[in-house]
């Protein structure tokens, strides 16, 4: 198993990240979801129809933390795919979800966190949020991250 390398910012202690709280069930957050990789609940400030969000129990500050290997990469899909799965379920009938990540210096919280939006946004103005600000950051779809930090594919063995 590869270990994460430690930078500034997951090197601090993370008792007072209120995701980790959330994650090990210390708060009194309901969970949507819930297994050995990630959890997801509702965000207490909605911005759309149905809001949630997905997050990793382990402590990963932000999508610049992540890099172009395979346990990253299975972990955004396994954050995607959970969000998916609870939206389908949830709001069956919306016809525009949209799923991301703020990026910094956007980002509300420093810990990794899928945002699983069924529209429209309430009120429509908080579609501002979840807008890609090109090179400057702002939000960056699930799928582009996936892009991203896909990783190279192995080179052919040589016989």
């Amino acid at each position: 198993m590869m270990l994460r390398a430690p930078s500034s910012s997951t090197s601090t202690s993370t008792s007072s990240c209120i995701f980790c709280q959330i994650a090990r069930s210390s708060t009194s957050s309901i969970l949507l979801h819930s297994d050995g990789k990630v959890v997801a609940f509702q965000d207490i400030n909605p911005s759309a129809f149905r809001h949630y969000l997905v997050i990793p129990i382990e402590h990963i500050p932000t999508v610049e933390n992540l890099q172009r290997r395979a346990e990253d990469y299975a972990l955004v899909s396994h954050m995607l795919d959970v969000g998916q799965t609870l939206l389908l379920k949830d709001a069956p009938n919306s016809k525009y979800s949209r799923f991301g990540f703020h990026q910094p210096p956007f980002n509300s919280v420093d810990h990794l966190h899928l945002h699983c939006l069924a529209l429209p946004f309430i009120p429509s103005w908080k579609s501002v949020k979840y807008t890609s600000l090109g090179p400057l950051g702002g939000f960056i779809e699930a799928e582009k991250l996936l892009e991203k930090i896909k990783p190279s594919s192995p080179l052919p063995s040589i016989m």
